[in-house]
């Protein structure tokens, strides 16, 4: 039952036309406490409308309207707070949660239509650093998320495994590397020597020149620039399948900048068809002053392509391939600017699907206050902060619970689950300074926090033998800690609704939060397993929180043990 619908249906009964159905709805708040309903509506609207103060207004609502299905319907001042019948609405929700179970919140908003996410994306022969867990995590909860919805969500790696870096890479090899130190830490040595070219081209900028002409090389198909390339590609990529294993995250397509080199020359094609190439001082580019931005450069003066020359190829590969409804690009906020030009070219090109593409910003990760940076060589690698987060979990682990049966595999999900909550519970705009300790902890706004809360919801369950519920059972909970508890979950539609609309993960954390603490309290006030009347409702409600806590963490790309 739509309860928001309820109480917008008795007050268009008593408004008499004098408001739509649709503003009524619009209208309706939810109080900051239970103590103040579980709906108002503002009378402000109706002052000029009805010529009256909205206290009185509020007043003659409350004395005409029917209240049945409501504990009770007061006026506040200007407000008209609704009260829900605590017993009906319970024995509702639970119900609904029970017979759904993990498709409870699941909404048809996608009809099924196909949206690439273009996510996680690191450069070949670097190793994953800190740096690209947002992009990773954040797109990975989105596809979660817009399956629940009815989307269907294609999630894409697509590599930096092109670019002038390979040309600052393959002379750096030349210059101070060997195949033997490659073969023995592939991924380490090459970073090495990427770092040491940034600190050797500050003296000696001719080595730009060289990196640039590698690159030409590259582009044109010399024998050992491709030899050198795929086997820098084929390393990397067994490296980055270990981090993506932790993650528990896959991908669909690997296809990366390298897939689109022989797609670009249709995209300048094109634009040299439609008249939108012009030259500038001997590089082609595409004049975006209508748009208020710069000129895209589509070609450097030396034929070289760019980023936005793949980026519009890919987006075109994409649409043909999927007909996408959607195509997202969880990419940092740096590059918020690329993404308005490639949107804009695509729309100077008649492309009017460019509307369907979305940027999906996020703010940095950062350590000491200070961005990470390959180039500076200040890297902190995910795989080792993976490792330190499940090694600080299994001592908590050993601390309060060493006889657990599954030790090492409970710590691996705790902590792996911590890194990935904590990225995840910040607004996905705002940047964060990163404190392994302060992530792990068990207590606090942690993602072992939500875990232990749910190990704790099943543990009940365990103790009260499993009980097998039935969608005919009459559940009545009338208390204001269970109320407060039923009331969160009754919430969760609206929570994953709001969290797709805003491609925020963090709305789907902080609701997780938010109903363990109120389950918490719950637990800490009541009795649950007192053999009386009720204990059949309260076990309902200890396993909706296991079912919707258990699918919060699923849709943040987060384990939920069932003992911690």
């Amino acid at each position: 039952m739509d309860y928001k619908k309820l109480v917008t249906d008795a007050l268009f009964k008593v408004l008499d036309g004098q408001i739509t159905n649709e503003k009524i709805y619009q209208l309706l708040e939810r109080p900051k406490s239970l103590d103040l309903g579980d709906y108002a509506f503002p009378a402000f609207p109706l002052a000029k409308i009805l010529h009256k103060a909205p206290q009185i207004i509020a007043t003659e609502i409350v004395a005409e309207i029917d209240q049945s299905h409501f504990q009770k319907i007061e006026a506040v001042g200007p407000y008209v707070n609704f009260f829900l019948d605590k017993s009906f609405f319970s024995a509702d929700i639970l119900r609904q949660v029970i017979e759904k179970e993990a498709d409870f919140g699941n909404q048809n908003l996608g009809n099924g239509g196909n949206v690439p996410i273009d996510m996680s994306s690191p450069n070949i022969a670097k190793p994953i650093s800190m740096g690209h867990l947002r992009s990773t995590v954040i797109g990975n909860s989105i596809a979660k998320m817009l399956q629940k919805v009815n989307y269907n969500p294609i999630k894409i790696n697509h590599l930096g495994d092109w670019g002038t870096q390979f040309g600052k890479l393959i002379e750096a090899y030349k210059l101070w590397g060997s195949e033997e130190e490659v073969k023995a830490d592939p991924i380490n040595k090459l970073l090495e020597y990427y770092v040491r070219f940034h600190q050797e081209d500050i003296d000696h900028p001719e080595l730009d020149e060289e990196a640039r002409a590698w690159f030409k090389k590259l582009e044109d198909g010399d024998e050992e620039a491709i030899r050198l390339w795929q086997w820098f590609r084929a390393e990397s990529l067994k490296s980055f399948m270990k981090i993506y294993d932790k993650l528990g995250i896959e991908f669909d397509s690997f296809n990366g900048e390298a897939f689109y080199n022989d797609k670009m020359d249709e995209v300048v094609e094109m634009l040299e068809k439609q008249h939108l190439l012009k030259e500038s001082q001997g590089a082609q580019i595409v004049d975006l002053e209508e748009y208020n931005l710069n000129p895209a450069l589509i070609k450097k003066t030396d034929g070289a392509t760019l980023y936005i020359t793949r980026d519009l190829a890919a987006a075109i590969y994409r649409k043909r391939t999927y007909d996408f409804v959607q195509s997202l690009y969880v990419v940092g906020n740096e590059q918020t600017n690329h993404f308005k030009q490639l949107k804009a070219v695509l729309k100077q090109m008649g492309k009017e699907w460019a509307d369907d593409i979305h940027h999906i910003p996020f703010g940095l990760i950062t350590q000491g206050g200070k961005k990470l940076s390959t180039r500076a060589g200040r890297v902190i690698l995910l795989e080792e902060v993976l490792d330190d987060a499940v090694k600080l979990a299994e001592q908590q682990i050993a601390a309060k619970n060493p006889n657990l049966a599954n030790k090492e595999e409970v710590a691996n999900q705790v902590g792996v689950g911590a890194v990935i909550f904590h990225d995840l519970k910040n607004e996905r705009m705002n940047n964060f300074d990163f404190d392994l300790e302060e992530v792990v902890r068990f207590e606090g706004e942690t993602g072992p926090y939500v875990q232990y809360s749910h190990a704790r919801a099943t543990s009940i369950l365990r103790k009260a033998g499993n009980p097998k519920f039935d969608i005919t059972d009459t559940y009545q909970l009338s208390d204001n800690d269970s109320w407060e508890v039923v009331t969160k979950i009754a919430s969760f539609p609206d929570v994953v609704k709001r969290a797709v609309q805003e491609y925020e993960p963090s709305v789907i954390a902080k609701y997780a939060l938010h109903l363990a603490k109120a389950f918490n309290k719950y637990y800490a006030h009541t009795k649950i397993l007192v053999e009386d009347e009720e204990i059949l409702s309260r076990l309902a409600l200890v396993k909706s929180v296991s079912i919707v806590l258990n699918e919060s963490l699923r849709l943040l790309g987060v384990q939920a043990p069932k003992e911690m």
